[in-house]
């Protein structure tokens, strides 16, 4: 590779990672990371305390035998085994995740977005009638300038 063509690709690969939605979804990713540490400490340290309240705290021990004798545990089990547990709990870890994704980061910014738009829209409002009445205002200058014309020409 010739040093123009070094150049170029460093080029290509800078100008790749400078633009805007790369730099986003990298910032996502990393707080996308972080948010799910704090979910996963919520989960275990609220919800599933409040769902042992009702069972166990641990999901996984859940299973049926779909194939017996279902004996043992890990490697050294027999028979056919269904983890509906870990099914349930990953279930729950996914809803409670969308749960708190929604209502306090979406929902709050789509209300924040919907106030500034409001705004937005209220400031073109204010806009548009102060530039009607203006027009108005120069159009009954007009009118009364052309008026005042005509009765100065008459006076025959």
């Amino acid at each position: 590779m010739s040093d123009q063509e070094k150049t170029s690709v460093l080029q290509g690969f800078k100008a790749f990672l400078m633009r805007g939605n790369v730099v986003d979804l990298a910032v996502a990713v990393v707080i996308g990371a972080a948010f799910t540490n704090i979910v996963n400490a919520v989960v275990k340290g609220v919800i599933n305390p409040l769902v042992g309240a009702f069972g166990t705290q641990d999901l996984d021990g859940y299973s049926s035998c779909l194939k017996g004798p279902c004996e043992g545990a890990g490697d050294a089990a027999t028979g056919v085994r269904i983890l509906w547990g870990s099914v349930l709990g990953a279930t729950l870890q996914f809803v409670i995740t969308a749960a708190v994704v929604y209502f306090l980061m979406v929902l709050p910014m789509a209300k924040y977005l919907a106030r500034v738009e409001a705004r937005r829209k209220a400031k073109e409002g204010t806009r548009e009638v102060v530039e009607i009445t203006e027009l108005e205002v120069l159009k009954e200058i007009r009118d009364t300038l052309v008026a005042q014309r005509g009765t100065r020409q008459d006076p025959k």
